[in-house]
């Protein structure tokens, strides 16, 4: 498909050269003594212009085709309508130019006139509908209370959810579907989802057995949920699954959920929006001061000779001083200080009483 556009961008650009000669003034060509020779040449440039006209035209279809793929539909409708509206006011102001009678000599001006005005009207309606653009929800749902919110800028629209790999196979995506937490669409990357492939084809059992699982609850999801999980089929250009996470969340200004801590500060450098779960269940974990009073099942042995583990509903680990003797017992803790480790908190109490 690319090389066929390149060939008939050459083709039209050599064209162009071949047939321009005729556009010559007379004068010009009266000059000329080898006419044919001038029509290569010309036809030469006209390719080698149509050959960058045609890199220039892929680019600029291929960034045009990631935005329409990650762009909200609302936000689409709108920059189409802004798009339509602006070249047709062009069109209308340009007719009483084309109606003009003008001599030859200056006949490329409304040519030129039609072009400038469709591209600045265009483009002027195409950013307006950008910024204002939402304000169209009133016409459409004006008894949308989150629709006129969202018009009136005092709601900003919810932003896409871009899912890793690792809050897939661990299962949390459901969990934060089901408590309402994820608003907006939730964006599954093409490469995660080969990521899934590959793991479930796996020889090593283990990584089969996380391969199954985050497609069988992708399935079960799209079932679920509709139109809402998306499954984004762009396939971006880099080395390994992370990379093109990122290049789909800066093309979507979407927020990046993991569990992966490196992927998330990667993301932070990058000035992304991302959210760790792990800290996020950091963050949500009840505070626990010096001085609180705890009623804790002591469950093994600590490092030192009298301690005692036990631990929160949480899954923080308490350590208990002269609590090594009261294994297996439920006992009154007083709380006397706590420490953060990068696998965790961990918090250190002492008997509220002597036995």
């Amino acid at each position: 498909m690319e090389a066929l556009i390149l060939l008939l961008f050459v083709i039209s650009g050599a064209a162009a050269g071949w047939l321009g000669v005729d556009l010559l003034p007379p004068q010009t060509l009266m000059q000329v003594t080898n006419l044919e020779g001038l029509q290569w040449v010309l036809g030469g440039f006209g390719a080698f212009f149509g050959l960058i006209a045609g890199f220039l035209f892929q680019r600029l279809r291929e960034r045009l085709m990631r935005q329409v793929r990650t762009m909200p539909t609302d936000l689409l409708i709108s920059r189409a309508v802004g798009l339509i509206l602006g070249l047709l006011v062009a069109n209308l102001l340009l007719a009483p130019i084309l109606l003009l009678p003008l001599p030859w000599e200056v006949g490329f001006v409304k040519p030129l006139a039609a072009v400038l005005s469709n591209v600045f009207f265009g483009v002027s309606g195409y950013n307006l509908a950008e910024v204002h653009g939402r304000t169209l929800l009133r016409l459409f749902n004006p008894s949308s209370t989150e629709a006129l919110l969202v018009a009136d800028g005092v709601l900003q629209p919810a932003s896409p959810k871009i899912i890793d790999t690792s809050v897939i196979i661990d299962g949390r995506l459901r969990g934060l579907l089901e408590s309402g937490l994820l608003e907006g669409q939730v964006i599954i990357a093409q490469s995660v989802i080969d990521e899934l492939q590959q793991l479930a084809d796996s020889g090593n059992a283990e990584k089969r057995g996380k391969g199954r699982r985050g497609l069988k609850l992708l399935a079960a999801l799209r079932e679920e949920y509709g139109r809402r999980l998306v499954i984004n089929s762009t396939r971006y250009d880099g080395d390994g699954v992370d990379e093109k996470l990122l290049k789909l969340t800066s093309d979507t200004n979407g927020l990046l959920l993991t569990a992966d801590y490196n992927l998330a500060k990667v993301a932070q450098v990058q000035t992304l929006r991302a959210l760790n779960l792990s800290e996020l269940v950091i963050g949500l974990r009840p505070e626990v001061q010096p001085g609180d009073r705890l009623q804790l099942k002591i469950v093994r042995e600590g490092k030192e000779s009298d301690q005692g583990v036990g631990y929160l509903e949480d899954g923080t680990m308490v350590v208990v001083e002269s609590g090594r003797e009261s294994i297996g017992e439920r006992r009154d803790v007083t709380v006397t200080g706590a420490l953060q480790t990068p696998a965790g908190r961990m918090v250190f109490a002492r008997p509220s009483e002597a036995r």
